[in-house]
């Protein structure tokens, strides 16, 4: 099957900074590109970090209160000292491969809470940036796209499921299946490739079986009804 990769939706044209960016120049940039942040770069383009809003609002919440009631810690007053992007910046960065699927990088997205991830080749060099908005655009796939590739990759190709065996119906990414299978083994495997294809939202089965061969696998009491037996 095909699936859409990091490289086929990020954006190539990358607002960034260097160490030495100082802060209003940063802030000039986030508000002219109406961006949320910008990965900082080496004079070689390796992503060093990366600066967003937070890390500028930090700056300003760690200056001193006007009456001079709070002592900010070591911590606060490096940040509210901070002029320029190597000092404002978060880092590690985190970062993307080109040739991660979307799946790949929606997780890393969601395992550390950001909103958008640079894309560096194997030296750790900038290509793009990938963000929240570039990685639903895989659910603006059509309808016909979809049916095209779970009939072709999916059942013929992949599974070896006869053609008209079963009948694909697919309306605003929600795939229905309906028809039968050899084995009732392949009724779980069927959904689970069908639910991995870039676009599809959700699926639902009405799949029969002419053999039932899952009473035999390892630690089953009995038979298990995956699907219709004829």
């Amino acid at each position: 099957m095909w699936h859409r990769t990091v490289s086929d939706l990020m954006t190539t044209s990358v607002v960034k900074v260097h160490r030495d960016t100082g802060f209003k120049d940063i802030a000039k940039l986030l508000a002219e590109y109406d961006v949320t942040a910008v990965p900082v770069v080496d004079d070689e383009d390796h992503v060093v970090g990366v600066v967003s809003e937070a890390d500028l609002l930090r700056k300003e919440a760690a200056l001193l209160e006007p009456a001079g009631l709070l002592r900010p810690g070591p911590a606060h007053r490096a940040k509210a000292e901070a002029t320029t992007a190597q000092a404002l910046m978060s880092g590690p960065p985190v970062t993307a491969r080109p040739q991660w699927t979307a799946v790949e990088a929606a997780q890393v997205l969601e395992r550390h809470h950001v909103k958008r991830l640079p894309v560096v080749d194997g030296t750790g060099r900038l290509l793009g940036l990938i963000s929240r908005a570039d990685l639903l655009r895989v659910f603006l796939r059509g309808d016909a796209a979809i049916r095209e590739e779970i009939s072709g990759e999916v059942l013929l190709r992949t599974l070896g499921i006869a053609p008209g065996a079963v009948a694909v119906r697919v309306v605003d990414g929600r795939v229905s299946l309906k028809g039968v299978v050899e084995r009732a083994s392949l009724v779980p495997l069927v959904v689970r490739l069908c639910q991995g294809v870039d676009g599809v939202v959700d699926v639902s089965a009405e799949l029969r079986h002419r053999v039932d061969d899952t009473a035999s696998l390892p630690g089953r009491d009995g038979p298990r009804r995956a699907g219709l037996a004829l």
